[in-house]
């Protein structure tokens, strides 16, 4: 097992050295995989990038049960975790009554596990906003924070499902995101790849056929992800056509040192209005 799984309750992942979107992203899908049900992320400053999902998902199936809000200020984020449970209604809604949805759907990985019902809840960069937003004073912003926080740990225990969140900095800020977690990963870089530990699991090798290593690369997060779809039995789909990626999204690193175009392909929007500026 090269990644962690995840508990239900609130889980606060710490990434050395960097952001850790591929390393987050990777831990949603694999986490997608084992479990029925959608996933429910409340994003800041970009975590929940398209680029990203799309070159390291098994199956493009699986981005359709990622629903995603965005929220640009503190205000914003804030209402977007409260709207929240309305967000899951209506996804239960249209899920319950869509007649083609058994037909469609994936095997059941868990019989206590729901198309239906939310897998996850994905909250990278909790702290993002609030520590930004200039109109808020420090007071304000850390209640703010603290009853996201709470709304947060309310929908775990709610729905008995994990809550992934990660934080910008670890300083007295964000003191209360360790506090209210119930589980802690941490991520550290390292010269053969990410060194993941937690209470029950820790990273130690990241075997390959020819006994070389890989490195942190699109490729890796990839091909993991595709031996993960393999054994749960999950037919891949042929990924889009690539198209040139647009100036300011970067480019990825093959496992042999090759750089490639990075694409996109677009997620499933579940409480953002297109065009709104946020929630």
């Amino acid at each position: 097992m090269l990644l962690p799984s995840l508990s239900d309750g609130i889980t606060l992942l710490d990434v050395e050295g960097g952001r850790g979107v591929p390393i987050l992203q990777s831990l949603v899908l694999d986490h997608l995989l084992l479990n029925d049900g959608p996933a429910f992320w409340v994003d800041a400053n970009g975590h929940a990038t398209t680029t990203t999902l799309a070159q390291i998902a098994p199956s493009q199936r699986l981005l359709n049960r990622i629903h995603v809000a965005r929220g640009f200020t503190a205000y914003q984020h804030y209402g977007a975790v409260c709207d929240l449970p309305t967000a899951v209604n209506k996804s239960i809604q249209m899920s319950t009554t869509d007649t083609g949805t058994a037909s469609r759907g994936e095997p059941s990985r868990d019989e206590d596990t729901s198309p239906h019902t939310p897998a996850l809840i994905v909250a990278p960069a909790v702290d993002a906003q609030y520590r930004a937003d200039d109109t808020l004073g420090e007071t304000h912003a850390k209640t703010l924070q603290a009853r996201t926080l709470a709304r947060l740990a309310t929908f775990a225990e709610g729905y008995d499902i994990p809550v992934l969140v990660t934080r910008n900095e670890r300083n007295e800020f964000t003191e209360t995101v360790a506090t209210v977690a119930d589980h802690h990963l941490e991520c550290e870089q390292t010269r053969m790849g990410p060194r993941v530990v937690g209470e029950d699991f820790e990273t130690l090798v990241y075997p390959v056929d020819d006994g070389a290593y890989y490195q942190t690369t699109f490729a890796y997060w990839q091909q993991l992800l595709a031996a993960r779809a393999t054994q749960l039995g999950v037919e891949p789909t042929t990924a889009a056509p690539s198209t040139p990626t647009p100036e300011g999204v970067g480019t990825g690193v093959t496992a042999d040192g090759e750089t490639v175009s990075a694409t996109a392909d677009p997620l499933l929007d579940a409480w953002t209005a297109t065009g709104t500026g946020g929630r």
